[in-house]
């Protein structure tokens, strides 16, 4: 038989039930095996509850104690009452000296307690019991977010002045650095925002003429990672000329926006804005390495380039990296390697007589991103083998090819 003896306004703070007859703190903490949260409990006296019932602060302080047993406990072991019962008089009945010397020899959760109001300042200095008289029952978990945050930016060596910590806010990205950043301005203080659009327009500016273009390697949604590593780099480097004093996380965030942005423009592209508007004449088959094939013809609406990527994007995945664009009229074709890096161009030496097969000449060359592939796409089906030409050079010999591709991959 359980009864509530006393509980504060918030459900997650620890409360104290009566089990047959025996005072118990008990709360909420971690999680078992199946992300269910597991309830932890432990026995108290009288002299603990009179405590716990008249000084906020101290519960609090109780509480964060008890959590790292709890977390020591794990999914599914139990927790070490006697450590836990061992805190009750040097938590709540020392003498405040005494409570903040405890806290320097003992594991504690700080986190909690900024989440519920403690003076950070006090607590980085170890003074938990003064820090405590800023404490709400009421729990901010944005203001634990931006304690934990910082830690994490000071365990790094990074000091964030006013404008860093204002454009990390305006990102979204004050908080946590890997989300994908967004333009707030109602995160800023007022005084701060007409700088941080300079920050911001700085950016922009650095960013006209470029793109983030789609890439067909990467399926359906992919962009191309060269041209993001081209656009960080030229907004970071405009940011960091113009804007000298920001702190290394503010400039990547304002390129994180920038190139951000710009891939979501790149997902409402269509492919027909990569490809110039000619072709060839003759009947295109695209196949990859796993048998799918489809024909293209001409006089259609929809250039051979562009439905040759998107058969790509299709069909693209790990083990299927090999595709190929045939002209069977005039017995060539190309072989795009995504894995390797290469193209290998194929023309009919000989057709096949007498029950031989027909005799091939394949070259192979190295290419040079998403750009070189949409080159030597569109050159083939404008006008076949003899369009490379000039894209090359080319390597008849399997084995220097290799040699060569190996020398690149050395670089």
């Amino acid at each position: 038989m359980s009864e509530v003896v006393f509980t504060r306004g918030s459900g997650w703070i620890p409360r104290v039930v009566r089990e047959d007859g025996v005072l118990k703190l008990t709360l909420g903490a971690g999680a078992d095996a199946n992300h269910e949260p597991r309830t932890f409990s432990f026995p108290i006296g009288e002299e603990h509850l009179a405590v716990i019932r008249e000084d906020l602060g101290r519960h609090l302080l109780l509480w964060s104690a008890v959590l790292p047993l709890c977390d020591a406990a794990g999914t599914r072991g139990r927790l070490d009452e006697d450590a836990a019962v061992a805190l009750l008089d040097p938590v709540l009945l020392a003498a405040p000296a005494d409570v903040d010397a405890s806290f320097r020899r003992i594991p504690w959760d700080k986190g909690r307690l900024v989440a519920h109001g403690a003076g950070v300042d006090l607590l980085q200095r170890g003074q938990v019991c003064a820090a405590m008289r800023t404490a709400t029952e009421a729990s901010d978990t944005k203001r634990a977010q931006e304690y934990r945050a910082e830690r994490r930016r000071a365990e790094r060596g990074t000091v964030l002045g006013p404008l860093d910590a204002a454009v990390l806010r305006y990102t979204g990205q004050y908080l946590h650095g890997a989300t994908i950043p967004r333009r707030l301005p109602d995160a800023v203080a007022a005084a701060l925002l007409p700088e941080v659009m300079r920050v911001i327009a700085t950016a922009e500016h650095a960013c006209d003429g470029l793109r983030i273009g789609r890439d067909p390697r990467r399926g359906r949604r992919g962009t191309d990672k060269r041209d993001w590593e081209r656009m960080a780099t030229t907004v970071e480097t405009a940011v960091r000329r113009a804007h000298p004093g920001l702190a290394d996380d503010a400039v990547r965030t304002v390129a994180f926006l920038m190139c951000s942005e710009a891939v979501d423009r790149a997902g409402s592209t269509p492919l027909e804005a990569y490809e110039e508007a000619a072709d060839g004449c003759t009947v295109l088959s695209f196949t990859d390495d796993k048998g799918a094939e489809k024909t293209w013809r001409p006089g259609g609406t929809r250039l051979a380039a562009v439905e040759f990527w998107e058969f790509v994007e299709d069909r693209v995945a790990a083990g299927n990296e090999v595709f190929t664009i045939e002209d069977e009229e005039k017995g060539e074709g190309i072989q795009v390697h995504f894995y390797a890096d290469s193209v290998a161009r194929i023309t009919t030496v000989r057709e096949g007589r007498g029950g031989a097969g027909p005799e091939y000449r394949v070259e192979y060359s190295l290419v040079d991103g998403m750009s070189g592939y949409r080159s030597l796409v569109s050159a083939f089906v404008r006008g076949g083998c003899a369009a490379l030409d000039g894209l090359g050079p080319w390597i008849l010999d399997h084995a220097e090819f290799e040699r060569a591709r190996r020398r690149r991959g050395g670089r």
